[in-house]
């Protein structure tokens, strides 16, 4: 019998019943054994993993860091948060160059504490790192991306260390220097939801949890990676140059300024707010994971792709010497938007 995708992500996995490594490794291998993929051809076991593309196909590999302490912290985020937050930030970057997923490799660094049952934070016996795969592979199912291989270390922190392969059509990826002047310029869903939960979980972590994380309805806990709308426009041919919103926008908007050699005019009226959110979290919060999108006057976009509202924001314009490379329009006045999302060292 072929289970839904719903089905499969509910299924009872093995726990990690022993400490030590190699019973952690035999554990993750057994759970990451129910999500085949027809572009693995070998997964954990060996030295390396195999996989299998079409003649006609180019590999996307990406690769993101969690750290505890600066991406995640133990007592904010309930351990499923911060698995299903690894992989989705490495499947938005995916979504970005509209990549079909291939497969993950994860690589853990923990504490020895974080792999015994009943030593993780919470009322269940499972451990941290049973709770973090349930989030990881959970969405793992919802995507159809196999866990092909990775690492594992006992580590002072935490650590986790997602790469996510994916495949696209020869010179078919959405890249962030192909818009010009004159293009017009999109995201999909909303923006500042995610740092304005940030904020609220900062001020009062107790309350947040009693209040958000049961329903795992939270941008900045589960966010939802937009692999559906990057395929979709990739395959119509329709975005002239696309990246997501990960920093902010204001410091993404300028990469994508940047790589394509243009200006860009955003009207801070047509921004799309999430719930809670300020204009200050839209344009610098960061943690979105929206698809930030150019697309000709000439295309026909709809007002919503695989049931994700899309949102006109501004405009591309030429490059000009006493001209701001990004320009924020508030009713008749302007002014330059610098670029103050997350940067690490600054």
């Amino acid at each position: 019998m072929v289970q839904s995708k719903k089905d499969k992500s509910e299924m009872t996995l093995p726990r990690v019943q022993k400490s030590g490594e190699l019973a952690i490794l035999s554990t993750i291998r057994a759970r990451a054994a129910g999500i085949p993929h027809r572009g693995v051809r070998l997964g954990i076991g060996d030295d390396c993993a195999l996989l299998r593309l079409k003649a006609d196909e180019e590999l996307a590999v990406t690769t993101d860091l969690s750290i505890e302490g600066r991406h995640f912290r133990l007592n904010w985020h309930p351990p499923e948060s911060v698995g299903h937050r690894t992989l989705a930030r490495g499947l938005s970057d995916l979504a970005a160059m509209g990549a079909s997923p291939v497969a993950a490799f994860l690589s853990l660094g923990l504490p020895r504490h974080l792999t015994q049952p009943g030593k993780a934070s919470g009322a269940t016996s499972a451990s941290w790192v049973d709770r973090f795969l349930d989030g990881l592979l959970n969405l793992a199912v919802e995507y159809d991306v196999p866990l092909a291989g990775g690492d594992l270390a006992e580590s002072p922190i935490a650590i986790a260390d997602i790469v996510l392969t994916g495949s696209v059509p020869k010179k078919q990826a959405l890249l962030r220097g192909g818009t010009k002047a004159g293009d017009r310029v999109f995201v999909t869903g909303s923006l500042g939801g995610a740092a304005a939960e940030l904020a609220a979980l900062a001020k009062s972590p107790r309350k947040f949890a009693r209040k958000t994380i049961a329903s795992q309805n939270s941008p900045h806990l589960y966010p939802q990676p937009r692999v559906a709308q990057g395929l979709w426009l990739r395959k119509r041919g329709l975005a002239s140059a696309a990246m997501d919103v990960s920093d902010g926008l204001s410091t993404d908007l300028a990469h994508l300024c940047e790589e394509s050699n243009c200006a860009a005019e955003i009207d801070a009226e047509a921004l799309p707010l999430g719930a809670g959110a300020t204009l200050e979290l839209a344009l610098h919060g960061g943690e979105d994971y929206e698809l930030l999108f150019t697309a000709p006057k000439s295309a026909r976009l709809p007002r919503s792709i695989a049931g994700v509202p899309i949102t006109q924001i501004g405009r591309m314009v030429p490059v000009r010497t006493n001209r701001a490379r990004v320009t924020l329009i508030t009713g008749k006045s302007s002014q330059p938007l610098e670029p103050h999302g997350w940067e690490h060292f600054s």
